[in-house]
């Protein structure tokens, strides 16, 4: 079996800190993790190599091991070997031992479901056992993103919806007065974290489609009152549309064309401020007179004459 360069798996150097090869593994453990690469053998392989690099690299012995090895790992016990017989014939004569400095000992315990035959045989047998949740193994999940579409009313109630994510159904309470393009997060609710990470999280980001009838400037809708010629010469009442039905509205006498009218509290819900809600704008569009007859054209003349 080939000798695995863990560094290099991990694109690190041999004077990689420990904070180095914890943020190498995150980052390439997140990328080629199994969930996020179904039926990518590729992917499930470099998985497996990651996580064996960071097994090794993060433990002081296993590394120190694996420094003193390196390509020369097969004649590993053969070293020990040199070393413990030298020890043994030397034994109380002193002098400086040519092995010094050497450690070739480890009394851990590793879980080798998921590494390497050059991990059996470098470190053996005798490490299985230790749990999946291995030390400096756990990292948080993947956060997820999903867009959720929202008509102008739907945005301006309080109202459950049921959605799908990468396969899971998730009901949420959408508060009334979300804006458009507003990001809220579902905490827990993203990928599942490994080897006892945290889960990630959810973003939803809501889209408001356009409302034919209103233009919304904060928690303001600004629209349209159209009225006859009549009503806006001689006053009268109007139907008004907001978002909850129509309304009646008085019109003062001589209102011209273009003129506002406000009717508080007849907006846009204030996001989170239950009973806050914004004011709404009309603008008064005086419709003219169509197909009159001749007798009331001869009206509007007099009427014109009048007022000369």
């Amino acid at each position: 079996m080939a000798f695995l360069d863990y560094y290099k798996v991990l694109g690190l150097d041999k004077s990689a800190s420990q904070d180095d090869i914890k943020k190498a593994y995150r980052k390439l453990a997140r990328k080629f993790h199994p969930d996020l690469n179904p039926n990518d053998e590729e992917a499930k392989k470099k998985f497996q190599e990651i996580n064996e690099a960071n097994e090794v690299l993060t433990d002081p012995e296993k590394r120190k091991k694996y420094d003193q090895y390196g390509e020369n790992w097969k004649h590993g016990e053969e070293y020990e070997k040199a070393q413990q017989q030298y020890a043994r014939s030397n034994a109380g004569r002193g002098g400086q031992n040519p092995f010094q400095g050497y450690d070739f000992n480890y009394d851990g315990n590793y879980d080798t479901g998921e590494y390497s035959d050059f991990f059996e045989e470098l470190f053996g047998s005798r490490f299985s056992g230790r749990s999946s949740n291995r030390r400096g193994g756990a990292f948080r999940g993947q956060d997820y993103n999903s867009a959720l579409e929202l008509t102008l009313l739907q945005a301006s109630q309080t109202h459950q919806q049921t959605f799908t994510v990468n396969g899971k159904n998730i009901r949420i309470t959408i508060p009334a007065g979300v804006e458009d393009g507003q990001k809220i997060r579902l905490k827990g609710q993203g990928a599942e974290g490994m080897n006892g990470g945290p889960n990630g999280d959810l973003y939803i980001t809501f889209s408001i489609k356009p409302d034919p009838r209103f233009q919304r400037k904060g928690s303001d809708l600004y629209t349209q009152v159209k009225i006859d010629l009549p009503t806006a010469v001689l006053g009268g009442d109007t139907l008004v549309e907001t978002l909850n039905g129509k309304i009646n509205v008085k019109i003062k006498p001589e209102t011209q064309n273009g003129a506002k009218i406000r009717l508080k509290g007849k907006g846009y819900p204030v996001y989170k401020k239950e009973g806050s809600f914004g004011d709404l704008y009309g603008e008064v569009q005086v419709e003219m007179p169509k197909n009159l007859t001749e007798e009331q054209k001869k009206l509007f003349q007099q009427f014109a004459d009048s007022i000369k």
